[in-house]
């Protein structure tokens, strides 16, 4: 059964990075559309980048905008995100997701059948 695995998460004072991973264990031949969402205690999960397996143009969304690189490492099946100048309200659970559809790849969660469990990143003032 396909699993996405997250690790990197942790607690970072306000303006330190963090490198997020996602490892996949999703077998296929075509490419396919992974993405990190986050979700912060009483809030909706929100997208904050997505990308195509083996491509370089990835889509972010407002709250991955400028401090926020999306990455990947195909040979290792590994999904990456950079997080620098973190701030205390980007404290929430990331997850890695996957959509295997062919569709447009953004983040709409609702397009990804595959999740991970999170990891937990806390940004402390």
């Amino acid at each position: 059964q396909a699993e996405l695995v997250e690790s990197g998460g942790g607690s970072v004072q306000a303006g330190g990075s963090l490198k997020l991973s996602c490892l996949s264990s999703i077998k296929t031949a075509s490419s396919y559309c992974m993405a990190w969402f986050r979700q912060a205690p009483g809030k909706q999960r929100e997208g904050v980048a997505a990308i195509y397996t083996g491509s370089n143009n990835p889509y972010y969304a407002s709250s991955g905008k400028g401090r926020f690189t999306i990455s990947q490492d195909n040979d290792e099946n590994t999904l990456y995100l950079q997080m620098n100048s973190l701030k205390p309200e980007d404290t929430a659970v990331y997850y890695c997701a996957a959509d295997l559809t062919g569709g447009y790849c953004y983040t709409e969660p609702s397009n990804f059948g595959y999740w991970g469990r999170g990891t937990q990143v806390t940004v402390s003032s």
